[in-house]
């Protein structure tokens, strides 16, 4: 199933507002049952909406805290 900005746009937009039941712009419509259910569902559309070239979605960071070493 290919997913649109719009459709990421009116989960955003149901999140943002409390909203459970979200219509997408095909007319599918979906009840979800909490907010985590929400948000796996907005990451697995932005992953898609961003194409398989683009990563920056997916790009994780590191970050270095500290570091432990011989004086």
């Amino acid at each position: 199933m290919a997913f649109q900005q719009s459709d990421l746009d009116g989960l955003d937009a149901a999140i943002a507002a409390g909203v459970r039941k979200v219509t997408f712009a095909d007319g599918r419509s979906t009840e979800y049952q909490n907010l985590d259910q929400m948000l796996a569902a907005r990451n697995l559309i932005a992953g898609e909406v961003a194409g398989p070239g683009n990563t920056a979605a997916r790009r994780r960071r590191r970050v270095i805290i500290g570091r432990v070493g011989r004086l």
